[in-house]
């Protein structure tokens, strides 16, 4: 995953932690404005999110951000 990417990921999941708590939940499109201006980068994120760990659609905030930042 590309460090653009993995930055994003931590800074929306620690913003959304902090101001929801710990137990809020994400999807990928959270990593991503409402127009997709970016296609590759949102198959980036898909891709690492449905094939590589094969989550759900949505997962706790925490622990993606925890998977993100142990998987560089």
């Amino acid at each position: 995953m590309r460090q653009e990417l993995r930055q994003k990921i931590i800074e929306v999941c620690s913003k959304k932690i902090a101001t929801k708590g710990e137990t809020v939940g994400v999807s990928f499109y959270a990593f991503f404005a409402n127009k997709n201006d970016d296609p590759e980068l949102l198959m980036e994120a898909a891709t690492w999110w449905i094939q590589t760990h094969q989550l759900d659609h949505f997962e706790k905030a925490l622990k993606i951000r925890n998977m993100v930042d142990a998987d560089h």
